[in-house]
């Protein structure tokens, strides 16, 4: 069953890179395209497309954008044909170490990345008309995290374009010590199908085969940049962020924590999709609201333009559901204005409710236990990875699940009063509870769900959360901030949380026969807080 997952992802990967990766028809006027083979840090060859702009007088803005995890420079010539075209950038796009026809090995942004980066600022700056005091950097998933890391130890690079890339590489493949193993295989067998892998990614795969994630954890805080946000700040570059909600890669949540901490210029916008899905059609030239802010974004900051970005709300949300407008905020703050607060409640049968449920209620009730068998799945899931975000996003079909169905020998399920106007779900809800294991190793799965009034629901969030090294049969106070959202409730649905032991994206810990109690102290009341935002009627 963990190999056909893998494949499947494996699968689904491919046909986005087939999607990324072909060039659109794009007319060559003004415009001229040539392969170059860059030297790259260490003298290592790095194939990549140079596109110049003709008819523009220079010296001209310089963007530079890596390839995004197993691509190749073809990834955004769309693009980049468009920013020469339009808007007279010089720029280059190159083939990331140790993928296709590059030079070197994978050294997932590592020093050697960040090398290779300097070292193609370096040739365009010797070999083309760019200007060194108009430097800007961009690329979608691990070109994003190339470019962040690179701005880092660069002060040329002026302005970034993170799109679906990562802040904390730690949090991105291990969410609350829980392996993210959809996420980890599909990169790992994408690498070796793709590239030449190098000896710490050979060794941390090594590793992670027999169950020790260390070595991939040890490499992280040099490859994360939220350990060089004071370098960030320092260089004063101007960072524009571009993510999806469900991206099941690198969740957002650790970006809108990395966002709070910059402050020189900046920027975050938040949308319907999944692993690069938003600026997927954008990176081959078609029309793409990512991508069109990305260019007022360099052309603010790399131009001197005054169109506006310098004085508008720079936080833009749109719902992750329906087809609402974005909404924009002067601090990521702000998209939450209010909360819902619900004490949970002891599970119980009713007369109208065979299965046991507890609710959201008003007020805490502490003093009640409720025990699950572990290492068995139930009916609620996080969805697949790529594919049930690009469901949410092109075809408005979230996640779902019929909460009657929920085993309830293996789940907690709560419900919450129906909410007669609706709500709009802003910002990161909140779990606290008491968790008693039988095993000292046990993931649990947090999902937040609208549920309508036939019991089927719709995933609005989740978040997983392994205990680790917990002493059997002794309760441990959970308290977890589940990934953020902004999600549009219907008026008459209800809010509802389920919480199990296993789900096919993470590698689970927690053997069947264990179990686990959940439950409600006085020190410890069960609770959920669900942050609501402004009324969408009358937002921008």
């Amino acid at each position: 069953m963990r190999r056909l997952r893998t494949l499947c992802t494996a699968v689904l990967a491919s046909l986005l890179m087939v999607t990324l990766a072909v060039p659109p028809a794009h007319a060559e006027t003004g415009v001229r395209v040539t392969h170059e083979t860059i030297p790259g840090h260490g003298g290592i060859g790095l194939p990549a497309k140079v596109i110049t702009p003709t008819g523009h007088d220079g010296p001209r803005p310089l963007l530079v954008m890596p390839t995004a995890w197993a691509t190749n420079n073809l990834l955004y010539v769309g693009a980049a044909k468009r920013l020469a075209y339009e808007s007279g950038y010089q720029v280059v796009t190159y083939t990331s170490r140790g993928f296709w026809d590059s030079g070197g090995a994978i050294e997932v942004a590592g020093p050697e990345d960040v090398g290779d980066a300097r070292a193609v600022i370096d040739w365009a700056l010797e070999n083309t008309d760019a200007d060194p005091g108009r430097v800007g950097m961009a690329g979608i998933s691990y070109g994003a995290g190339i470019s962040l890391l690179t701005a880092a130890e660069d002060d040329r690079v002026k302005a970034v374009g993170a799109m679906s890339g990562w802040a904390d590489l730690a949090e991105s493949i291990y969410s609350h010590e829980t392996i993210s193993y959809q996420a980890v295989e599909l990169l790992l067998s994408s690498a070796h199908l793709t590239g030449t892998p190098g000896e710490k990614l050979l060794e941390m795969e090594r590793e992670y085969r027999e169950g020790n994630v260390q070595p991939a954890l040890d490499m992280a805080p040099e490859r994360s940049v939220s350990t060089k946000v004071d370098a960030i700040n320092a260089n004063g570059t101007a960072v524009m962020i571009g993510h999806a909600w469900n991206d099941g890669i690198f969740p957002p949540g650790q970006l809108t924590d990395f966002y709070g901490e910059l402050t020189g210029p900046k920027r975050l916008m938040l949308s319907a999709g999944d692993h690069a899905t938003p600026e997927a059609f954008g990176a081959v030239g078609l029309p793409n609201e990512t991508w069109s802010e990305l260019t007022r974004w360099f052309d603010h900051h790399l131009k001197g333009a005054d169109n506006g970005v310098g004085s508008e709300d720079p936080v833009r949300v749109k719902p992750n559901n329906g087809r609402g407008a974005w909404a924009s905020f002067p601090d990521w703050e702000s998209v939450s204005d209010g909360s819902l607060d619900y004490g949970l409640s002891e599970p119980v049968r009713t007369w109208d409710n065979w299965q046991s449920t507890g609710g959201l209620d008003e007020g805490a009730e502490p003093g009640w236990s409720y025990g699950v068998g572990a290492g068995r799945g139930t009916v609620a899931e996080s969805g697949t990875l790529l594919l049930s975000g690009a469901l949410q996003q092109f075809a408005d079909i979230p996640t779902g699940v019929s909460l009657p169905l929920v085993n309830r020998s293996y789940a907690g399920v709560w419900t919450g009063p129906r909410l007669s106007e609706g709500a709009r779900v802003s910002g990161s809800p909140e779990v606290d509870m008491v968790v008693t294991p039988t095993a000292a190793d046990q993931s649990l799965y947090f999902y937040l769900y609208a549920v309508d009034r036939y019991g089927t629901g719709s995933l609005i969030t989740h978040e997983p959360y392994t205990l680790r090294g917990a002493e059997p049969g002794e309760p441990v106070e959970v308290g977890l901030r589940m990934e953020p959202v902004v999600w549009d409730v219907a008026a008459g649905q209800r809010l509802a949380l389920v919480v199990d032991t296993e789900d096919s994206r993470y590698t689970d810990s927690g053997d069947r026969g264990e179990r686990v109690e959940i439950g409600s102290t006085e020190e410890a009341p069960a609770a959920l807080s669900v942050p609501t935002g402004p009324d969408p009627d009358g937002r921008v």
